[in-house]
């Protein structure tokens, strides 16, 4: 039984198909992003969860380049957001001392509480969101979606 071809299936509809498909990504990136901010602790922004997530995830100092470079961004918005999180006490940045041009961070406890309190906050509400799609279903996008961040990255075609 021959499959009907759809407009999708077109060698000329795949710019269409991209566009639906960078559509679709930036729009849940944007509902996500507004959903996590409204839950996360009063003062904190997702761009300080995602360092303290960073720095307890991997439970190791980074330089500020280092996080500037994870999280593509310049090390001038890092530094921005490193001061905050320093001033809240969320981090630590101390001097190399072999190398005292550079600086190493890391988490505080009261940042590894402010982390885990952050999740505790959102937690729910995306476990919710996994849910009502089915566990299933999200599994099976994941593959697609770490390709297309890791193609995004410069990685392997």
């Amino acid at each position: 039984m021959n499959k009907p071809v759809t407009d999708i299936d077109k060698p000329q509809s795949n710019d269409r198909l991209a566009a639906s498909l960078f559509a679709e990504v930036l729009i849940a990136d944007q509902l996500s992003r507004n959903l996590i901010s409204k839950a996360l602790p009063r003062g904190m922004q997702i761009s300080h969860f995602s360092v303290l997530n960073l720095l307890a995830h991997v439970n190791e100092e980074r330089t500020p380049a280092q996080l500037a470079e994870a999280f593509h961004v310049t090390r001038g918005a890092m530094t921005n957001t490193l001061s905050r999180l320093e001033w809240a006490g969320h981090i630590h940045i101390r001097p190399d001392w072999d190398d005292a041009r550079r600086k190493f961070v890391s988490i505080s406890p009261a940042g590894r509480a402010a982390r885990d309190a952050a999740i505790a906050a959102f937690m729910p509400l995306i476990a919710d969101v996994v849910r009502d799609i089915g566990a299933e279903r999200v599994r099976g996008a994941l593959p697609v979606l770490r390709e297309l961040r890791i193609r995004l990255e410069g990685g392997p075609a």
